[in-house]
């Protein structure tokens, strides 16, 4: 079992061939435009859902951060979906590779930093160094905000690795500790696969959670530049 602990988060292969990116091409399958009249029920809560999720995370925003709306909902879909679909037998979770939230993570916190030094340079600037700072502080502050600016791309993408890494290694461990018990307590063996039920109800939940987090803080981060 230790030997096969990472096995889920190997990138899979076809006839040698990595084939990550037809994984992460999948999910856009599950969201269908349609050009009907009335759509069906799939369709109305998947739109339902978006628009709730729209409203919630741009009301905060004025018009040049509003027209990030289709990338940051394009965002969660993408992450929500993925994260998902990994939690299938024998999938494959492309939102475990930190290579992977790293080129999610960086493009999205550069734009929003580009874009507050291009309309906001003097509120963009004035973050480094606080109103009041006594003098002997201002080259450590300065230094430590710039440390922390640069942190905030890899803060974004350990977070969603390190999430979504735990709870598939709970699970794989907790499954293969039930199907060890089977052979030694019965009882024992049903409180784990109780367990294993429920922190697999959890994990949906994560799933879903980190896709949000992780878009609302850019957004945020976006807020703060617009």
């Amino acid at each position: 079992m230790n030997e096969n602990l990472f096995a889920s988060f190997i990138t899979p292969t076809m006839m040698g061939l990595p084939i990550v990116v037809l994984i992460i091409m999948f999910p856009s399958m599950l969201f269908p435009s349609t050009a009907r009249l009335i759509n069906n029920r799939l369709i109305s809560i998947q739109q339902w859902l978006i628009r709730m999720t729209t409203k919630q995370m741009m009301t905060i925003h004025n018009k040049k951060g509003q027209t990030w709306t289709l990338m940051l909902i394009s965002l969660i879909m993408f992450i929500g979906s993925t994260n998902l679909l990994g939690l299938l037998p024998y999938s494959f979770t492309p939102t475990t590779q930190l290579s992977m939230n790293l080129g999610m993570a960086i493009p999205l916190w550069a734009g929003t930093v580009i874009l507050g030094f291009r309309h906001k340079t003097k509120a963009s600037l004035a973050h480094f160094l606080p109103q009041g700072t006594p003098l002997p502080l201002i080259p450590m502050l300065i230094i430590i905000e710039t440390i922390s600016l640069f942190i905030q791309p890899m803060a974004l993408a350990v977070r969603l690795t390190a999430n979504i890494t735990a709870g598939h290694l709970l699970i794989h461990l907790i499954g293969g500790a039930t199907l060890a018990l089977m052979n030694i307590s019965m009882t024992t063996a049903f409180i784990t696969f109780i367990i294993l039920i429920l922190l697999t109800v959890l994990e949906f939940a994560v799933a879903l959670i980190q896709a949000y987090v992780f878009t609302l803080l850019v957004s945020l981060y976006l807020h703060d530049n617009t």
